[in-house]
C-alpha cells in the first residue's frame, strides 16, 4: 500500500517512527482537516504538529513491545514513543481520551513543513 491510499472517499495512511518499529495506520474520513500545535510544557520542548483523529481511526500496526508511554502532571494524556529511537509517535489525549494525537512528521507523504498555518492549542493553561 502506498503512504495514502482512497477507501470509500477517505484516506488511509501509513506512519512509523524513525527507526520503523512503532508503525500506525490512520483514517481520515474528512481528509487532514486541522492541525496543531500545543504550549504545554512537553509539546513546547519537542515542537510537534498533530492532527487528531478519533480512537477507533488509529492502529497500531507493530511496535507495541517497544512502544513507551510517559505522563506527566495529571497523568491523563499517554505520550506514546519509541525507546529505540526515541520519536513521539502519538498520544491520547488528556482532554478527550476517545481522541487521538498524532505526530504529522511520523507520517507518510507529511510533514510538519507542509502547513502554512498551525494554530497554538493553549495547553499550558488546561483547566485540568
Amino acid at each position: 500500500m502506498s503512504a495514502a491510499e482512497m477507501d470509500g472517499g477517505a484516506t488511509t495512511y501509513r506512519g512509523t517512527c524513525h527507526c520503523g518499529a512503532v508503525g500506525f495506520k490512520l483514517f481520515l474520513p474528512r481528509g487532514i482537516g486541522q492541525v496543531r500545535r500545543c504550549n504545554c510544557s512537553l509539546c513546547r520542548m519537542r515542537g510537534a504538529v498533530v492532527v487528531t483523529v478519533p480512537r477507533e481511526d488509529f492502529v497500531l500496526l507493530c511496535g507495541e513491545a517497544v512502544s513507551s508511554i510517559y505522563r506527566f502532571h495529571t497523568r491523563q494524556a499517554q505520550h506514546h514513543f519509541c525507546t529505540i529511537c526515541g520519536i513521539y509517535t502519538h498520544h491520547v489525549r488528556r482532554s478527550d481520551p476517545n481522541l487521538i494525537g498524532v505526530n504529522v512528521a511520523c507520517v507518510e507523504g507529511m510533514s510538519p513543513f507542509d502547513f502554512a498555518e498551525v494554530p497554538v492549542m493553549d495547553g499550558m493553561s488546561h483547566p485540568s
